[in-house]
């Protein structure tokens, strides 16, 4: 489900959030500029790698300081539109009424301790990562959190996909199937000629898989 807004009005101009978003943004928007490579080289750098912190603690080249400082800016980066679109889009649905409720620095504080909580924790159980992780999800993930807390019963207007209802009822079309083998099997068999390993190999059920599950399922 997509939320589109609430039914929930406010007192106060959301400017933290919108300040935010904006951090976000331009921070996305520079990570573009630097190009690929050194995009890379640049969310390695403020990307939080929880292996930087245990080589730090083993008395590495990296400083303490330098290998967790990432928990903080690491929530300011993201991997793509898509990535950032949805993050932002889930702040300002419900982050304007967390900081009209909390406060301007109330919000701000809590938004910060959210998104560094959440890195510690990604840290904890990921301990021998090298992959930085990115983005304000973290951060978000609390807002949201907070929003159920303080407005328990409070209206949220969603858009539900129809391929997203269909299954949910458990009712799909077949035909539906059938056109989603035809271009997912072209694309293996074109990754497969060029000798690599295809990545949606098993990303999608055939329409016999799915007629065949189906079929058990009602035994």
């Amino acid at each position: 489900m997509i939320p589109l807004r609430d039914i929930n009005p406010r007192s106060t101009f959301p400017v933290v959030t919108l300040l935010l978003i904006a951090a976000n943004v331009l921070v996305f928007l520079f990570q573009l500029s630097l190009g690929p490579e050194t995009g890379m080289r640049f969310a390695f750098a403020y990307g939080m790698i929880p292996a930087r912190v245990q080589v730090a603690l083993g008395g590495g080249q990296a400083g303490l300081a330098q290998a967790v400082a990432p928990l903080a800016t690491s929530i300011f980066l993201h991997g793509g539109f898509l990535h950032l679109i949805g993050n932002m889009w889930f702040l300002w649905v419900f982050g304007d009424n967390v900081e009209d409720r909390l406060g301007h620095l109330r919000y701000l504080v809590f938004y910060l301790l959210t998104g560094v909580g959440a890195g510690i924790v990604h840290t904890v159980f990921n301990w021998d990562s090298t992959v930085p992780a990115v983005g304000a999800s973290g951060a978000i993930s609390g807002v949201m959190g907070a929003y159920a807390v303080l407005f328990p019963r409070s209206r949220v207007v969603t858009l539900v996909p129809l391929v997203i209802w269909c299954f949910w009822i458990g009712i799909f079309p077949k035909p539906y199937f059938e056109v989603l083998e035809k271009p997912v099997a072209l694309l293996v068999q074109r990754v497969e000629t060029q000798g690599a390993t295809p990545p949606l190999a098993v990303a999608l059920p055939t329409a016999e898989t799915a007629a065949s599950e189906t079929a058990a399922g009602e035994r």
